[in-house]
């Protein structure tokens, strides 16, 4: 019974490796286009809307459908939609056709895309993975993400700088076809509560809502999640204007920003798949959403770009410290037939709360300089976090998830209810 298992989640992390890279390879590829064609805040605002509110308006939808219908397939036709779109504007870029509203029409399409399949890749890893595994997949599914996200900025850069953007757009194509292979191969038990007769869609979504609405944990850990978005994630996305603005505009300066970033990303994950595994999570998401006040404010201090860079090193190796404990948490206190509509909120929360901020931070940074903005934000982080910590969810959340189930005696059940508060029992 190990071996199966074990065989899925290769496959599945495999698969979805593969087609984030391509991603990933587009998406630095965009944002370093935009940035050094036009140079403005107002611009790279333009394009963090493009690349996550329409995944944030979806996503919504993308969680019903989740729960719903199978979401291995759902994952390879929303992976197939997305080639497409990247392969339309792949073509119309080699011929001449490259207005910025083009490029932004197409990023939008393709976050259209991420706001159906991310709700359901994440809805399934507990499908595949028994429950007392569930904090060490997680953690290395992060690990090779970041391994992913390391080599794609500098692939990007290799290629953008000789021959391009255009062929990082092929490359993306045939990665997410490989990708789409792979998951193919993948053996998804069936998800009961889609196969059975159901209530309308329009009701799902109700509950959905209410779901989220009467379970503390879950709300508390969103809104964590949303401040963290709000206030140091959005603002990292300026960083790269910092860079052209303060140290040159060379494309090797850009691609060590990222490089920087996936370092720590990766160096995280392999922290979060062993040493950290058996952690406790509020823990750990206390450490990165402190940390990541912290760290943003040191940005924007930075006067040297090697300090910078060793900074932005250490805001990625804190990302995976709060991204595995809170996936894990969901995973663990949200029924199955429920977890694609709860993580379709944390997909809104997560792509639409950066356009959200940048439509102040990049226009704002226009006006005044990135580290100020940086300075700003960090300091704000670390004071929201204190009061957010001492509300009644705040401390509830806290004590529940030190009291409760320790990580190594995890079940394959989730914990159900009232965010798994005792005096709540179950709920639906």
């Amino acid at each position: 019974m190990r071996s199966p298992w074990r065989l899925n989640v290769a496959l599945f992390v495999s698969g979805q490796t593969m087609s984030l890279f391509g991603s990933m390879v587009v998406q630095y590829a965009v944002m370093w286009w935009v940035t050094l064609q036009t140079r403005s805040g107002l611009a790279m605002a333009l394009y963090v809307v493009a690349a996550f509110a329409p995944q944030g308006v979806v996503a919504l939808f993308g969680g019903v459908l989740a729960d719903r219908v199978d979401r291995r397939a759902l994952v390879m036709a929303a992976d197939g939609g997305i080639a497409l779109a990247t392969l339309v504007l792949a073509l119309l870029m080699a011929n001449g056709v490259d207005d910025l509203w083009i490029v932004l029409l197409a990023v939008a399409v393709r976050s259209v895309g991420a706001g159906v399949q991310t709700p359901a890749v994440r809805a399934m890893i507990p499908q595949i993975v028994p429950g007392e595994h569930l904090m060490r997949v997680n953690g290395i599914f992060h690990t090779i993400q970041s391994a992913m996200a390391l080599l794609a900025p500098a692939a990007a850069g290799a290629i953008f700088a000789v021959f391009g953007i255009v062929p990082l757009f092929f490359l993306d194509v045939v990665t997410a076809l490989i990708g789409i292979a792979l998951l193919g191969r993948v053996s998804v038990p069936a998800l009961r509560r889609a196969a059975e007769a159901r209530s309308t869609y329009r009701q799902d979504l109700v509950e959905g809502m209410r779901h989220l609405r009467t379970h503390r944990i879950v709300r508390w850990l969103l809104s964590v999640y949303a401040i963290t978005f709000l206030l140091t994630v959005a603002p990292s996305y300026v960083t790269p204007l910092m860079v052209a603005r303060t140290f040159g505009t060379d494309e090797w300066l850009l691609t060590v920003l990222e490089l920087a970033f996936s370092s720590g990303m990766l160096l995280g994950g392999v922290l979060m798949s062993t040493v950290l595994a058996k952690r406790g999570r509020i823990g750990l998401i206390m450490v990165a959403t402190y940390g990541f006040g912290a760290v943003t404010v040191a940005m924007g201090l930075s006067t040297n770009v090697w300090v910078f860079y060793g900074f932005m090193f250490a805001f990625g190796l804190l990302a995976p410290l709060l991204a595995a404990p809170f996936t894990t948490l969901i995973q663990e206190r949200v029924e199955p037939g429920m977890q694609g509509r709860v993580f379709s909120y944390v997909s809104i929360v997560s792509a639409l709360a950066t356009p959200a901020s940048m439509v102040v931070f990049g226009p704002l940074a226009d006006v005044v300089s990135v580290q100020t903005l940086l300075i700003a934000a960090g300091l704000t982080t670390v004071a929201v976090m204190a009061i957010a910590t001492r509300l009644p969810d705040g401390r509830a959340t806290v004590a529940a998830t030190r009291s409760a189930t320790s990580p190594a005696s995890s079940t394959s059940q989730p914990v159900l209810g009232d965010g798994a508060l005792p005096r709540k029992g179950s709920t639906k």
